[in-house]
């Protein structure tokens, strides 16, 4: 696999971290999780995000579970190691770069507030994990609250040898796409790979825009590796129409607050996890809920024949 870097393209999957009813880290399931985004073809992976409910794990159940994976897969691994400071950001990513990850992801502290106090920290932690290690920026402000313009990403670029690629999840974004990739063009910034969240949910168009691809979850990837790929080849009419019939739970996954329950009840159903346990504090799906995704999942399945539920 290539490594990470400014010309990476493709789908880098974002990962769920299985834990059984009593809140264990499920390992057994991670390794069909694991094998199960290989079948997928997917690009890459990338553990620890926000709906890998990182925050929730010690520093050695991070570790633990990156070196886990890293033995299961020769996929390229994306580790998050957001901090608010740069003592445990720098602790993670040292630890997970040794166990072989291909870089790191960043996001943003939410105390942020003016273009130089972002640009300064985007530079202090590029400094503090190493200028060496490749890293995203998490561009979530929906999330974080932390608005960054297109000319503050290019600056970021511009200071920090290691920012390799921009996981991009600003909504609505896709003037914003357009914004960076004219100023690359201007010479203005260098290039970054731009890989898209948001749960898919605007894929469709912003990789017509010049994104490279995704990095995002979605509990029926092979939807993300189809609209990428369809894309690429030109094929545009192929790429909306698969990822039309997927948008009706492609936008329920999407609600906030109960997208991961979704995501691991449907990953639950397709025979990947035991659990679609979450991690307390959490939230769990009611039983109109599930309801509503299996009615959603039988809809689907007539469309797309590799959504077969099994439980």
């Amino acid at each position: 696999m290539a490594p990470l870097s400014r010309d990476t393209t493709g789908v880098y999957a974002i990962a769920p971290t299985p834990f059984d009813e009593s809140g264990a880290i499920d390992f057994d399931s991670l390794g069909r999780l694991i094998d199960f985004y290989g079948c997928a073809g997917v690009t890459g992976l990338t553990l620890l995000g926000q709906l890998g409910e990182a925050p929730k794990l010690s520093h050695e159940e991070s570790v633990r579970i990156v070196q886990y994976v890293i033995k299961r897969t020769a996929l390229p691994i994306v580790v998050g190691v957001s901090a608010p400071g740069y003592a445990a950001m720098r602790a993670l990513t040292a630890d997970v770069m040794s166990a072989g990850a291909d870089g790191v992801m960043i996001a943003p502290p939410n105390t942020l507030r003016t273009d130089d106090q972002i640009v300064g920290y985007y530079e202090g932690a590029s400094a503090a994990i190493g200028e060496d290690v490749p890293f995203v920026i998490q561009d979530y402000p929906l999330s974080f609250s932390v608005v960054m313009s297109p000319a503050v990403i290019a600056r970021i670029a511009g200071v920090a040898p290691g920012c390799v690629m921009l996981k991009h999840e600003d909504w609505p974004g896709l003037e914003k796409i357009s914004a960076l990739r004219q100023l690359q063009a201007d010479g203005a910034m260098p290039r970054l790979s731009i890989l898209c969240g948001n749960g898919g949910l605007f894929l469709d168009f912003e990789t017509e825009r010049g994104a490279d691809g995704a990095m995002t979850g979605y509990c029926v990837p092979e939807l993300l590796v189809d609209v990428v790929s369809h894309t690429a080849a030109g094929d545009r009419d192929a790429a909306h129409d698969i990822f039309d019939a997927h948008l009706p739970l492609l936008r329920y996954e999407q609600q906030p607050g109960v997208g991961l329950a979704v995501r691991k009840y449907v990953m639950k159903r397709r025979g990947i996890l035991s659990s679609d346990a979450q991690r307390k504090p959490g939230a769990a799906l009611s039983a109109r809920a599930r309801g509503e995704v299996d009615y959603l999942l039988t809809r689907l399945a007539r469309k797309d024949s590799r959504v077969v539920v099994t439980a």
